[in-house]
């Protein structure tokens, strides 16, 4: 009897056995996984505070602005701690930029570049194993200097967030990204642990989010901006040209709504019918609403997917937000689209790109920051290689565009604020409704000059109110910066590539 008992207490003790052996097998298998496979993912993930913690004991490269000016570097620290510690020259201007590094991570660019400049990166590691140097790379940006302080200056004297971005047309270089309010990054660099959580709380809990980096990070209702978007699929229609009317009464009744749409302050728009250039010069509502209506939401969307709405690929390297064209709208909803309004959404960085294809014969090359590459012995590990984004409309399009977008600098036009003497200057001004009664966004978008583009630029002003009188005048600051006079006194000249002929029919 006691045989068959036991074999029946055996039962149970192998099935634990057998699923104990079963649990340490799925272990082994998981751990192996990990460290074989996702070792890299887990290394670079935010929430691991060793992979910070090795940063800081590592010297770090630097970077670099376009002059070579330093806005990142690593010193060694001269308290306990780290063996080096990190900081930041250019202080808050340049903060949405570099971004920070401190024990409780990184952002900005020290964290989308973190392998380069860490030198984990195998180009790196690779240089490091043949010499027995373990810094980092040194990343050169394509930043102007003046170009951003001017921006960082135009936004801080308004008093109210917003951002700017100015790219290069032909190459897609960033010269400026600047958001308003900012911060100092080096308070993250405090090695004093509870100087830099209290720090760290007071700026996130700061409701005007100076941490964040309204240029890539935040859609806005681009407004009246948007209506270079709709010329250039009115114009792509082939149904269009500059001097075709528009029915252009002083006051629309959206479709199938009580709310009627209305000219800025009221005001009629020609004689009940404008030429779209006109309707653009002025940038009045109405013409372009029922221009809207009649290209239909689907010409619209394609039109603005063609210079990057709804794209979810874009990288300067840090990632961009989506920049939004409203989906299964009804007609009214159509109108106010085709005006920058009702759900449509842009970064600053999408309005800079709008006059960017424009400006660029209708290519929009793909916009970036990093310039080049270079390991601390002045080695070339890598350079940007400009690159078409997207083919937004064709030439003679482009160039039919441009000399409507030139009118509204000129006198009548809502953009004079921006006006460079001797330079043509290209542009469309926005005043976007967001929800907030008398809280409109002050929105402009532009280049120069007009026959040789150089600059386009972007500009946001949250709360400011008209785009022709409060962001046109830092747009203006910027393009200039950038156009700076060879010697004090003289004007911005028409330098680079040949003219090309800007025609309106």
């Amino acid at each position: 009897m006691a045989a068959p008992r036991a074999r029946r207490i055996n039962i149970p003790l192998r099935h634990v056995t057998l699923t104990c052996g079963a649990m340490m097998f799925a272990l082994l298998a998981n751990v192996t996984y990990l460290q074989a496979f996702r070792s890299d993912r887990l290394s670079e993930d935010p929430r691991n505070p060793r992979v910070v913690i090795t940063r800081l004991d590592g010297l770090r490269g630097d970077i670099l602005l376009r002059d070579g000016t330093v806005v990142a570097t690593s010193v060694e620290n001269e308290t306990a701690g780290h063996r080096y510690r990190r900081l930041y020259p250019g202080g808050p201007p340049y903060a949405p930029v570099t971004g920070h590094l401190s024990i409780y991570g990184a952002t900005g660019l020290e964290r989308a570049q973190d392998a380069v400049l860490s030198g984990t990166d195998p180009r790196v590691k690779l240089r490091a194993l043949l010499d027995g140097t373990r810094a980092g790379a040194t990343i050169r940006l394509t930043i102007d200097p003046v170009a951003q302080r001017a921006a960082y200056e135009g936004l801080r004297a308004t008093g109210r967030p917003g951002a700017v971005v100015a790219i290069e047309p032909g190459t897609g270089a960033i010269l400026a990204m600047a958001s308003y309010p900012s911060y100092d990054p080096n308070l993250y660099t405090d090695p004093d642990a509870v100087g830099l959580e209290r720090a760290d709380r007071r700026l996130r809990d700061d409701p005007r989010e100076p941490l964040l980096n309204r240029a890539i990070r935040r859609g806005y209702p681009p407004g009246s901006t948007f209506k270079i978007v709709t010329s250039a699929a009115a114009l792509g229609s082939g149904r269009y040209r500059p001097t075709t009317g528009l029915r252009a009464p002083a006051v629309l009744r959206l479709p199938g709504t009580a709310s009627y749409l209305r000219n800025a302050g009221g005001a009629p728009c020609g004689n009940g019918r404008a030429p779209l250039a006109y309707a653009f010069q002025l940038s009045c509502n109405t013409p372009f609403a029922n221009l809207g209506m009649a290209l239909g939401q689907e010409t619209l969307r394609d039109q603005a997917r063609a210079f990057g709405f709804d794209a979810d690929d874009l990288t300067v390297p840090m990632p961009v937000a989506r920049s939004v064209y409203p989906q299964d709208m009804d007609r009214a909803q159509t109108a106010m689209s085709a005006l920058g309004q009702f759900d449509t959404r842009a970064t600053p960085l999408m309005i800079a790109m709008m006059s960017a294809a424009v400006a660029n014969d209708g290519s929009l090359m793909r916009p970036y920051l990093v310039e080049e590459i270079r390991l601390a012995d002045g080695a070339l590990v890598d350079g940007a290689a400009p690159s078409p984004y997207r083919r937004t409309l064709d030439a003679e399009e482009a160039n039919r565009l441009t000399a409507m977008m030139v009118t509204v600098t000129r006198p009548g036009g809502t953009g004079e604020a921006a006006a460079i003497p001797g330079v043509e200057v290209a542009a469309k001004t926005g005043t976007a409704e967001n929800g907030v009664p008398g809280g409109d966004h002050a929105v402009f978008t532009g280049f120069a000059p007009a026959t040789a583009p150089r600059v386009a630029v972007g500009v946001l002003v949250e709360h400011g109110g008209s785009g022709g009188e409060v962001a046109a005048p830092i747009a203006r600051a910027v393009m200039r910066a950038v156009l700076a006079p060879s010697s004090p006194g003289e004007e911005p000249r028409e330098v680079g590539e040949e003219p090309r002929e800007v025609q309106a029919e």
